[in-house]
């Protein structure tokens, strides 16, 4: 019998706020992250709306110089790793090193430090490109400055599947726990592509909501009238551990990381499979992996967009994997006031399902006002519900047809 996985530590630095405990609490007061873009001048542009993390200041949390160093992605993943660590009390020494990985993943990485990069050497030349602009840009920087900070000597990963990669991070460190490779995983995932470019290529795919004006009602995932989804940024970390580990040193147990599965729609760059065939295989391996039965769910915190095409394509996949009791589960999208945290995001979602189970509180979708009929399930509007909640489901999907699906149980 392979050995259970547990939660033992959680951090987060999201638009609604710099730690877990004050980014739960807005979600559950339905509190939305999403404002006018502050980082960069959006006149010429058609968007003017982001979720941004608000009032960081990366001085507060490491010396200016190593700040200076680091992309705002990775800045992000040092704090959020700095919460988790403090929470799951485990401290890295030269004896257990090697046995401590990590997996910290992002879609896209840093983004806005190759776009600087690139303006400096076009106009200033390229002796003025800063050395650090390598470093800062590449998508496994956050997991190397990880690894140097804490001393950490096992595996050290970056997994990037698109928007799937925080989700498919933890379902990876689940994997090598499960195989004895490791003792502990410092695993989740970190984004901030909030910059020209980045809003722009979005924009230019069609993937944002254009509500600049009325921006406190976007975006909407599941509602007839939703237009798209709202760029945001942030980091989350969860440290998981081997059961037995975990209970040799007197952790507190938050609660289990029961299963996990990944699979590919095989169908279109940008666009899900329309039937939700990959999304519906993906969440009945997770439930297979996981021991689990599509009736004993209490909650789906889905991918949620608030784009066209994801929403009723998500909402075709629930009732393929769990049959009638689709009708039943309920399900919301936190992006309705988080914004979309690209790769960052499957792993805060994961967060918000191991609180939903230990506050027995089901987060709701904001926002929500004119039903869509191709989107039929309960998707908790507008106010969170208390339930108990003992198994929760939590859905990804990335563009190239990336799909990932986690399963969190209550720790018994």
């Amino acid at each position: 019998m392979q050995e259970r996985v547990v939660v033992t530590g959680m951090g987060a630095i999201t638009p609604l706020g710099h730690t877990v405990h004050e980014t739960w609490g807005n979600i559950v007061e339905g509190v939305s992250g999403v404002g006018p873009i502050t980082l960069i001048n959006t006149s010429d542009y058609l968007i003017k709306i982001a979720s941004e993390v608000k009032h960081f200041d990366p001085e507060k949390y490491m010396p200016a110089r190593e700040a200076r160093r680091l992309d705002r992605y990775e800045q992000f993943a040092i704090v959020a790793t700095n919460e988790a660590m403090k929470q799951s009390g485990f401290e890295i020494t030269e004896e257990n090193s090697s046995r401590v990985g990590i997996v910290l993943s992002t879609a896209i990485g840093g983004l806005t430090s190759l776009q600087d990069g690139v303006a400096t050497m076009l106009n200033q030349g390229g002796r003025r490109v800063s050395p650090f602009v390598i470093p800062m840009m590449m998508p496994n920087g956050a997991a190397g400055n990880l690894s140097i900070l804490y001393g950490a000597r096992g595996p050290s990963y970056c997994v990037a599947t698109a928007c799937a990669s925080g989700t498919d991070a933890l379902g990876t460190a689940l994997m090598m726990l499960r195989a004895g490779v490791i003792d502990v995983a410092i695993a989740g995932a970190s984004e901030s592509t909030i910059c020209d470019i980045g809003l722009v290529a979005f924009d230019r795919l069609g993937a944002l909501s254009r509500r600049n004006d009325d921006y406190s009602m976007t975006p909407q995932p599941f509602d007839l009238n939703r237009d798209g989804l709202v760029m945001a940024e942030g980091a989350a970390i969860l440290i998981l551990e081997r059961e037995s580990h975990a209970r040799a040193r007197g952790a507190e147990i938050l609660a289990e990381l029961a299963g996990h599965a990944s699979t590919a729609d095989a169908f279109h760059i940008t666009a899900p499979a329309e039937d939700g065939s990959g999304g519906a295989l993906a969440m009945k391996l997770a439930m297979q992996n996981a021991g689990v039965n599509p009736d004993e769910v209490d909650y789906v915190n889905a991918h949620g967009t608030a784009t066209p095409l994801n929403d009723v394509m998500e909402t075709k996949a629930i009732k393929t994997a769990f049959g009638d009791y689709a009708y039943k589960v309920p399900v919301s999208s936190t992006k309705s006031m988080t914004g979309h945290m690209m790769g960052a995001t499957g792993a805060l979602e994961a967060i918000f399902c191991v609180l939903a189970i230990r506050d027995r509180v089901l987060p709701p979708t904001m926002h929500y006002q004119t039903p869509d009929p191709a989107c039929d399930l309960d998707y908790v509007p507008n106010e969170a519900r208390q339930m108990d909640v003992d198994i929760a489901v939590s859905n990804s999907f990335g563009f190239g047809g990336h799909n990932g699906v986690i399963v969190m149980r209550k720790y018994q």
